[in-house]
């Protein structure tokens, strides 16, 4: 866990700031030049390792809100992200995030006024927005230290032109009860099968845990969502994914589930040092992969076809209704795989916002 802290000059009197040094006993280190800071963590031996254990507490001076990075060859949903923070001290093998940020480091937000600022400017907009915070961090990690979460559910509860979306792979939901929500925050979890959260997901909560997690979210009239990316393709993977959306749907019933989305692993070739340098033991890497449109590893088209059909499947024979989705896939997965293409509809983003529209009650 957090073994340094090294809080902004700027934002020391922040009470943001004051809560974490409540909650985290641990030296602390005021700055003036954040690239001292990053100097410290580029300088260890295992600069991902180090980034998890020290936390950066300081003023987001650029955008809170950004589209969400996809590429014109696949197709994309367009989400936005909500920047609160970035990096995550769980430790999963393909996270991107070891080899997009530089140095990786765990950072905080304290400037609250610029982020509702935001919020407000986009809720003046005529139009929907489907807005998360797990793109660039995990969504809850931080309720331990800061009750984040608290203050964006309330905020989104007053507006009908947006949905929040909260992404996490930990329990951390406590902080989310007794809440008006007002159906505008969706709470989801990235899923897996046991043998990828056991050997790829570090520090992760388990996959039943998750699944009650959710439950109780349901169980205070939280709509749900559920990402299955990264699949993994490796010798026996798509029983084991059957088992998962069977447990999916022993907890949680369909009609709380906004959406579904599937996404089949991919990583930029310099992510394959680092996984192999921090993951030795890991087989991820290792399977039938060729470069995208994208420039990224993407498994043989055909494996992700077989691979997405029998979990469609799967997912269609129990809960025929529920909206499940590509994450960066192209026309050609959509059609063998979904049997249509989302531009047939509009595109993606317009079926999603339709989606959101009905389970959210939200309004132009």
């Amino acid at each position: 866990m957090i073994s340094n802290l090294y809080i902004d000059a700027d934002v020391i009197a922040s009470p943001k700031v004051q809560a974490f040094q409540n909650k985290l006993s641990v030296p602390f280190t005021i700055f003036n030049d954040i690239s001292e800071v990053y100097s410290i963590i580029e300088a260890s031996s295992d600069p991902v390792s180090q980034g998890k254990k020290n936390l950066i507490l300081t003023r987001n001076k650029g955008a809170f809100i950004k589209k969400c990075p996809g590429t014109s060859e696949y197709t994309c949903c367009d989400y936005q992200i909500l920047h609160i923070g970035s990096f995550c001290h769980m430790d999963c093998s393909y996270c991107i995030l070891q080899a997009y940020f530089h140095p990786p480091v765990l950072q905080y937000f304290v400037n609250d006024e610029d982020l509702f600022k935001e919020l407000d400017q986009t809720f003046s907009k005529n139009q929907i927005s489907r807005i998360g915070t797990g793109e660039f961090t995990d969504s809850l990690i931080w309720e331990i230290w800061t009750e984040q979460a608290k203050p964006l559910i309330e905020c989104f509860a007053t507006q009908k032109k947006a949905i929040l979306e909260l992404k996490t792979k930990t329990t951390a939901v406590h902080s989310l009860e007794n809440l008006d929500h007002n159906k505008k925050t969706i709470v989801s979890w990235s899923l897996n099968t046991e043998c990828i959260i056991k050997s790829d997901e570090r520090g992760t909560s388990s996959l039943d845990a998750r699944l009650k997690a959710a439950a109780l979210c349901e169980s205070w009239g939280y709509k749900l969502a559920f990402h299955f990316d990264p699949i993994v393709i490796y010798e026996n993977c798509i029983p084991e994914y059957m088992a998962v959306i069977e447990k999916l749907f022993n907890h949680i019933k369909s009609d709380s589930i906004v959406y579904i989305s599937l996404g089949s692993f991919r990583y930029i070739p310099s992510l394959k040092k680092i996984i192999q340098n921090r993951f030795p033991d890991s087989g991820i890497i290792y399977g039938e992969f060729i470069i995208g449109l994208d420039n990224k590893m993407r498994y043989f088209k055909p494996l992700r076809i077989k691979t997405y059909k029998a979990i469609i499947e799967k997912i269609r024979m129990m809960a025929p209704d529920v909206f499940v989705y590509f994450c960066m896939e192209d026309d050609e997965v959509w059609i063998k795989s979904m049997g249509f293409s989302p531009e047939q509809f509009g595109g993606l983003g317009k079926m999603l916002d339709e989606r959101v529209r009905n389970y959210c009650n939200l309004k132009l």
